[in-house]
Order: C-alpha cells, then sequence, then structure tokens
C-alpha cells in the first residue's frame, strides 16, 4: 500500500476545516480527488467516506466533552439518516458496477457538483439567518421529530450518493428548522449526528463501492491530527474568514466538476466568497448593537 503525502496533506487541510466548522468533509474531499488526484469518482466518494468515518469521532469526542451536542436532535436525525445513507449507498454502488458504469461516473460528476451548489446555498442561508436572530432573546426549542427525521433521510441519502451533505447541507436545514440552536450546538450536534450517518454509508460502500485503501489510509495521517485540533479552535475560530474561503472552494469546485471556462470558475468563487461575507460585513457596521445571544442557554422541550 503506497501512501502518498500529497493525500496526507489534503486530508490535514479537510479535517481541520471539518472540526472547525462542521463542514467540508465530503464537500471539500471528494471534489479535491476527482479534481486534483484524478480519483474516479465512484471512487472518491467511497474513499471519502471510510476515512469520514474513521475522522469523525475524534472530532466528536471533543464536542461531547465540550457539551456542544444536542443528543435529543441526534437521536431523530439518526432515525432518518441511517437507512437513508445506506440506501443511497447501495444505489450509486450497485449503478456504478453495472453496464452502464462509464455513463454513471459522469453523472455522478453533476450530482456532486449540484450537491456543492446546495452546500454553498445551505451556508449563506444559514448566515444570514444567524444574523437575524442575534440580539434576540431565545425562545423555547421545541423539537419536532417528523422535520427532523426528514432532515435526516434527505442528508442520508445525499451523503450515501455523493459523500456530500453530512456538514453543509444538514446544518443548514437544521438552522432553518431550529433557528434557536447556538453555533456551537450546530457544529457540535452535526458532526456526532455524522458519525452513524457515515458508518451506514460507508458500510454501504464498502460492500458496493469501490473504496482505495491507500487513499484512504494516506487522507486518514493528516486528518486524524488536524480534526482534533480543528474542534478544539472551534469556539474561538475567526469564522469570518474561514467560512469565505471554504465557500469559495466549494464554489469553484462545483464550476471546475461543470467544467465551466476558468474565468467563470474563479469569477464564481470569488463572487460566493464575498456573498458569504455581507453578514459579517453588515454586523460591522452596526456599532453598538445588543450582543449577540449565542452565549445564552437554550431551554428545550419535545413537540410532536
Amino acid at each position: 500500500m503506497e501512501i502518498s503525502y500529497q493525500l496526507i496533506g489534503a486530508g490535514l487541510l479537510v479535517g481541520f476545516l471539518v472540526g472547525l466548522t462542521g463542514m467540508g468533509g465530503g464537500a471539500l474531499l471528494t471534489p479535491i480527488l476527482v479534481l486534483v488526484f484524478k480519483v474516479p469518482p465512484l471512487a472518491a466518494v467511497s474513499s471519502d467516506l471510510v476515512t469520514s468515518l474513521i475522522m469523525k469521532p475524534f472530532g466528536g469526542a471533543v464536542h461531547l466533552r465540550k457539551r456542544t451536542v444536542h443528543l435529543a436532535l441526534f437521536g431523530w436525525l439518526a432515525v432518518g439518516s441511517v437507512p437513508f445513507a445506506f440506501l443511497g449507498s447501495v444505489i450509486i454502488g450497485r449503478l456504478g458496477h453495472g453496464p452502464h458504469a462509464e455513463a454513471v461516473q459522469s453523472t455522478l460528476k453533476l450530482v456532486i457538483a449540484v450537491a456543492l451548489v446546495a452546500s454553498v446555498i445551505a451556508t449563506v442561508v444559514r448566515l444570514f439567518i444567524e444574523r437575524r436572530q442575534r440580539g434576540r432573546e431565545p425562545e423555547p426549542l421545541v423539537i419536532k421529530p417528523g422535520r427532523t427525521i426528514a432532515i435526516g433521510a434527505i442528508g442520508g441519502l445525499a451523503v450515501g450518493l455523493t459523500s456530500v451533505g453530512a456538514g453543509t447541507l444538514i446544518i443548514g436545514m437544521l438552522l432553518v428548522a431550529y433557528p434557536q440552536l447556538r453555533p456551537q450546538q450546530l457544529v457540535g450536534t452535526d458532526i456526532v449526528q455524522a458519525i452513524p450517518l457515515v458508518a451506514s454509508a460507508a458500510l454501504g460502500h464498502l460492500l458496493f463501492g469501490a473504496v482505495q485503501l491507500s487513499v484512504t489510509a494516506s487522507l486518514l495521517i493528516g486528518a486524524i491530527p488536524a480534526v482534533i485540533l480543528g474542534a478544539r479552535l472551534s469556539s474561538s475560530a475567526p469564522a469570518a474568514v474561514v467560512r469565505p474561503i471554504t465557500v469559495g472552494i466549494l464554489s469553484g469546485s462545483a464550476l471546475a466538476l461543470l467544467h465551466a471556462p476558468t474565468a467563470l470558475l474563479f469569477g464564481g468563487a470569488i463572487a460566493a466568497a464575498v456573498l458569504v461575507s455581507v453578514p459579517t460585513l453588515l454586523d460591522r457596521r452596526a456599532a453598538g448593537r445588543p450582543g449577540s445571544p449565542d452565549d445564552a442557554r437554550v431551554p428545550v422541550a419535545v413537540g410532536e
């Protein structure tokens, strides 16, 4: 088994971003594998999921110790995400090894690109909702099991098919459904709920996908220490710097997978990075506004 120093570097970058922001795992790693390392799309998805399966518990353990995991939400999300993640992996694995495997690999690039665009949109929506909630008294968090299971199912299916969605898509949907959640709770809950989700998807890809163990091993050497460091820094991280960079990379990756011209690729990446910076710029202009309620404790109630 050959170890690649370039892949170790990619693992360092992605692991750090996953621990820091709760996003960026499949959304960054899969397109990096496809575009930079020329790994076939199905093998990239499969190898990424196995990498995430081993990497995410390290970041999740840090957040559990810091008590930034909403355990009730975690449970309901897993009810939807686990079976649908396995279903998605079985579907794409079967199609990827069928008589039309080459066409499926090409189509999978398009599906990954669409998932990346959805991730960028979810991130932008999340930031504007967070900004609107600042300065308000936190409302009781009423957990809606049906809504939460549906979020898990949508995210799980996306992860099983593309490896994208465990972070950005589910965090975006959670914030729309539960704007009372603090940012630290969003990140912590998402990383921990992704563990059974990714485990289910990874099992499907181990059985039916195209995991490349040499790729996975190299990525893990860099990703494991990086995700621990990122999770430890998550409460004090300069999100205003990290988010635009991450969103720019996601947008550029999506456009590259769609074979966009170079000018459009860079222009789209820059535009997305600027757009995601708007809430922060607006906050800086609003001097003297009330403090953010992020540190306020949110009472929890379970509803239908």
